[in-house]
């Protein structure tokens, strides 16, 4: 999507709550029975909510894991660069020496 593309399924996600919450106020049920269904719908909104934030972080820490061992990966591959590079001058400094 492109830059505004999250924020207008965003707003349209809002729009649609919205408009089911007005149709529900306005519908012709008993002001009891209107109450237990927002309850049931609100209890329904926070599981599923809750629900993506536990998949939402399960997400991060995978990535956090992988982030670390490429870390890992790369400090490795860096200090074996510095140390050959450090043998390498240490040959030359030394063959410099013998001349």
């Amino acid at each position: 999507m492109g830059e505004n593309g999250g924020s207008k399924v965003s707003y349209f996600i809002v729009g649609l709550g919205l408009g089911a919450l007005v149709g529900i106020l306005f519908a012709p049920k008993s002001g009891e029975e209107t109450r237990e269904f927002l309850v049931e719908k609100a209890d329904e909104g926070s599981k599923y909510a809750q629900r993506k934030a536990r998949e939402l972080k399960e997400r991060a820490e995978d990535l956090i894991e992988k982030s670390k061992e490429v870390a890992a990966r790369q400090k490795e591959s860096i200090t074996a660069a510095v140390d050959a590079g450090r043998e390498a001058y240490q040959r030359e400094k030394a063959e410099k020496a013998k001349a």
